[in-house]
């Protein structure tokens, strides 16, 4: 009897979960990031790894209809046409603690190619309060041939970003746009792991296992810490400090990096004001919480959460979870998709203070 009452609570305990998920958006492009504002507006980054043409960065309109964003014009590049105040191939977006829209472009025209020559590779900001372009910020004089430019977190004058293609962290300088590269290849920026997603090691069109190095990273609330990791975990964390010294040795930098927490295959994260991490599991379909003594708890596990990407958390608590099935695309299923649309974003309350970074 015990036992059929256990079950009868886990379920009704499961569902309860399930239905906390409230759908805010869907798509019939794969997308794989979204930041709100205080005023409800919603953008969202379409990532095309596969090379093809359309809209990079969109806003989704009160009515659910997706929008270019700033403009068409910064949305219609097209191969063999000018790089320059266009957007190649955007990977993910963010608003930054100045109330920008940040952007990075990964001037790849598709994923595992090279950075383009020219202004390809860089960061763009945008005052979303005028709708125009504030600043364009090159990256191409700190990128390495098979650079692939994946995230960006922001302190102050510094932005940190990741290499997952070139494994590394990047450092720079949000005012003169100088910047350099710090870990190389180091086992923290290394992905030395299989990534899964919904059980099976992912593999591109070759047969070859993917690895995408320096992925995710998060700030912690007072500064001292960036925490960052490849895609298949685990998860580290270093001062930024001492990554700021440029007089610090890359030995003496090594030395100052410490594992934090053994993660799972991460599609994105997210950090509250209190210091916990959000991840999402891709390979078993949840978010969990990582506190910051390294306890982890299940904040939800739900079949439609396939491959959670880039987390963020908005001024009301909701969690928002876009989920892009990236996985499932022709690149990594033997050229055919296997994408089911639309894709959606969900949000989920969990009464958390945003941090903005």
């Amino acid at each position: 009897m015990k036992t059929i009452i256990g079950l009868i609570a886990f379920i009704a305990a499961v569902s309860s979960v399930k239905a906390q998920l409230i759908p805010v958006a869907s798509s019939t492009v794969v997308w794989n990031g979204v930041t709100t504002n205080s005023e409800g507006r919603i953008f969202v980054n379409f990532p095309r790894i596969e090379g093809d043409k359309g809209m990079r960065i969109g806003e989704v309109l009160k009515n659910g209809k997706i929008i270019p964003y700033p403009n068409e014009e910064w949305n219609n590049w097209k191969l063999g046409a000018d790089v320059n105040e266009k957007f190649v191939r955007t990977n993910s977006l963010r608003i930054g603690p100045d109330g920008l829209l940040w952007i990075v472009d990964t001037g790849t025209p598709s994923m595992g190619q090279k950075p383009l020559v020219g202004n390809a590779l860089k960061l763009v900001s945008i005052d979303i309060k005028t709708n125009t372009v504030q600043q364009i910020i090159p990256l191409s004089e700190i990128a390495k041939p098979s650079t692939f430019i994946d995230d960006l977190r922001i302190s102050g004058n510094t932005i940190y970003l990741t290499d997952a293609g070139e494994p590394a962290l990047i450092i720079v300088d949000k005012t003169t746009g100088k910047g350099r590269r710090v870990l190389e290849n180091h086992p923290s920026t290394t992905d030395n792991l299989p990534i899964k997603a919904e059980g099976k090691v992912m593999k591109d069109e070759k047969g070859n296992e993917v690895r995408i190095h320096a992925d995710q990273l998060e700030i912690s609330p007072d500064g001292k810490w960036l925490y960052f990791q490849p895609a298949s975990g685990p998860l580290w964390r270093v001062q930024t400090q001492y990554l700021n010294d440029e007089n610090l040795s890359e030995k003496d930098l090594a030395s100052k990096v410490k594992l934090f927490y053994k993660t799972p295959s991460t599609g994105g994260t997210a950090i509250d004001a209190d210091g916990n991490i959000y991840v999402s599991d891709v390979n078993n379909s949840e978010i969990i919480k990582i506190s910051q003594d390294g306890k982890e708890s299940l904040i939800i596990k739900d079949k439609r959460l396939l491959w959670a990407d880039a987390l963020w958390i908005d001024d009301n608590g909701y969690l928002w979870i876009p989920t892009g099935q990236l996985n499932r695309l022709a690149a990594f299923e033997n050229g055919k998709s296997r994408v089911t649309f639309p894709v959606v974003i969900y949000k989920l309350k969990i009464n958390a203070k945003p941090l903005r970074n």
